[in-house]
């Protein structure tokens, strides 16, 4: 029987071993991986510089938002001359939803579905700043369109819900 008291010393030292083990990989699960379930913050951005070079180089009057409250977070800008002069700009609502200004030259439906990421026309139409906008609803954009512009399509779009794209609709100044 000497024999066993050492096989009875390897098994206990085993499972003392993935004991430790397991403690170990809970202290760092719980202490070292960040369980933060919140989005990121995302970062304001100046989009001042842009939008005077959208403004001189598009064929265009560009919108912008004048007299939005600071809740509203400018998180994303740029301006693509060679791509139907498009023009975006992608704002964080107080509620942290999304809103983004789209424009541009290229052909409208083609442009509309992009913008609004496949959004459809409903028979909705709203006074917005004395100019009319149609409503587009989808599964993860809804999008107001502004009717009878000439050369170029304006779409206001996002997550957020219609009220906040009217808010953003009715702040647009074009130049």
């Amino acid at each position: 029987m000497a024999g066993s008291n050492g096989k009875q010393k390897t098994a206990r030292d085993m499972v003392l071993s993935l004991a430790l083990i397991g403690i170990a990989a809970l202290v760092v699960y719980f202490l070292a991986i960040p369980h933060d379930d919140h989005a990121p913050d995302l970062k304001r951005v100046d989009y001042r510089v842009e939008l005077l070079t959208a403004r001189r180089a598009a064929s265009y009057p560009v919108a912008a938002p004048e007299g939005l409250p600071s809740t509203w977070k400018a998180t994303s800008v740029r301006f693509e001359g060679e791509n139907g002069d498009r023009w975006h700009l992608g704002f964080q609502t107080p509620d942290s939803q999304y809103v983004q200004i789209e424009q541009s030259t290229q052909k409208p439906a083609d442009f509309i579905d992009q913008a609004s990421q496949g959004a459809s026309a409903t028979k909705q139409t709203e006074t917005i700043g004395g100019r009319t906008w149609t409503r587009y609803s989808g599964g993860r954009y809804d999008a107001l369109v502004l009717n009878g512009t000439r050369g170029s399509t304006t779409v206001v779009a996002g997550t957020a819900p219609f009220a906040e794209l009217t808010k953003m609709a009715a702040a647009l100044k074009m130049q």
